[in-house]
């Protein structure tokens, strides 16, 4: 008995996925809790396990295809796949016997006047006609109905279409990449005007030099979500330099004995969500969230961390980081890190965050102006440190400089606000000795 391949539930606040590819064929076998094909959502991607032993028996939504909570993607059903092999001699038969049947039916309605029927002969044959108007080649072309339905619905003439089937058979396929060839082309087209003012059209370059490639649902999502914090957050941002010395010179000395102690390796980030949470605290609307005509103050910290992965930038949370010690914000961000590199982030990891710290500065970045992770109110950027001069104490000298960036929501914030938040956090990292006694 077939047992159906169901959309599982996906978590808190997200209702559908895009079937991102299948792990298994359609008469392949599986064995219980082997991944069948692969969901993406605009959090996570996660693999749909087969429930028990059998034969991937057919699959009902592709990939690329948008589904539901719940929805029937597939059915599986007893046996070992050894039948596998002989699928596809089955269904080129089949699309063998259609065109047959099909030819048999154009003969016996020769002479019919309707136009679907001249549509038909149309594109039964393709015809080179000379100067004079006399017929030179006529090519049969064999296909099934649903193809030529296909062809008919994106205008294509089946004649320029160089079949892949037995005995050049045009199939599905064949269609398809003609279809992608001709949204290439129309993409390219590039309207130039001419010395007698009409205009001229560029070629589609068929070189290879492009591919298109299908976006994933993580990276339309982070797409969609960039564009709606730029038009619905009054979004500025504020620059600050901090002088790395004292930290540097802290890591130093501390970081091997931390790692022995501790097993986590002593980085700049435990020093700087430190810092952060301290500044919190200090200025509660930082840490917020505008509801309608409501600001809602949250006297927690769970502050996300941005992650760059192949598939663009995620946002993992250290939940109650106010709670953790240098050891365990370091041996949880780098978890954190793992996972989204693996791929294997849970919904829960990226659930909520009160606010986010991203450091451009492992690329190399010495400035730059972080987008809003709504509806958080700031997210705080850090950059490449870089030795520059400097003044002190009235004279000039080479220190490790980092440049830091605040972007904050101006609807929430004032600029003096922000700024003397992002003086709280300089001040604090360039005296490390300073967040022992926050705590």
């Amino acid at each position: 008995m077939a047992l159906e391949i169901h959309v599982p539930e996906l978590g808190e606040s997200v209702a559908d996925a895009t079937v991102g590819r299948w792990l298994k064929q359609e008469g392949e076998a599986v064995k219980s809790g082997e991944p069948l094909v692969e969901l993406e959502t605009d959090k996570i991607n996660f693999e749909v396990e087969a429930e028990q032993d059998g034969v991937l028996e057919s699959i009902a939504k592709g990939e690329g295809e948008t589904v539901n909570v719940g929805e029937v993607i597939g059915t599986l059903g007893e046996g070992d796949g050894s039948e596998a092999p002989a699928a596809e001699p089955e269904e080129e038969e089949e699309e063998e016997a259609e065109a047959s049947e099909e030819e048999d039916q154009a003969e016996a309605e020769t002479g019919a006047e309707s136009a679907e029927d001249e549509a038909e002969a149309e594109e039964e044959e393709v015809v080179e006609v000379e100067p004079d108007g006399h017929r030179e080649v006529e090519v049969e072309v064999r296909a099934s109905p649903s193809v030529r339905k296909l062809a008919r619905e994106y205008d294509i003439d089946l004649a320029e279409v160089s079949g892949s089937g037995s005995g050049g058979r045009v199939t599905r396929d064949d269609v398809e990449r003609l279809i992608r060839e001709h949204d290439r082309t129309a993409a390219r087209e590039v309207e130039q005007p001419e010395e007698d003012g009409r205009r001229k059209e560029r070629p589609a370059a068929e070189d290879g030099r492009e591919e298109r490639v299908r976006l994933s649902r993580r990276r339309l999502t982070i797409a969609q979500r960039l564009v709606e914090s730029q038009q619905n957050a009054a979004m500025l941002t504020t620059f600050n330099e901090a002088d790395m010395s004292a930290v540097m010179e802290l890591r130093r000395r501390r970081k091997d004995a931390f790692q022995e102690r501790t097993g986590a390796r002593l980085g700049f980030m435990s020093f700087f969500t430190k810092a952060s949470i301290a500044a919190l605290k200090a200025f509660p609307k930082v840490n917020a969230e505008l509801q309608g005509n409501e600001l809602v103050l949250k006297k927690y910290y769970d502050i996300g961390v941005a992650v760059s992965t192949d598939e663009g930038l995620v946002v993992p949370v250290v939940r109650d980081a106010d709670h953790k010690s240098f050891a365990e914000i370091e041996q949880t961000v780098a978890d954190l890190a793992t996972k989204a590199r693996d791929g294997k982030l849970t919904l829960e990891d990226l659930r909520g965050g009160t606010f986010t710290i991203t450091n451009g500065g492992i690329f190399g970045s010495l400035v730059s102006t972080p987008i809003l992770t709504l509806p958080q109110v700031a997210i705080l950027g850090m950059h490449k440190i870089q030795d520059r001069p400097v003044g002190i104490d009235g004279e000039v000298q080479i220190r490790p400089m980092m440049y830091l960036a605040l972007s904050y929501d101006h609807r929430v914030i004032d600029g003096a606000e922000a700024v003397s938040f992002l003086v709280r956090i300089k001040e604090m990292v360039e005296d490390p000795g300073s967040l022992l006694l926050e705590g």
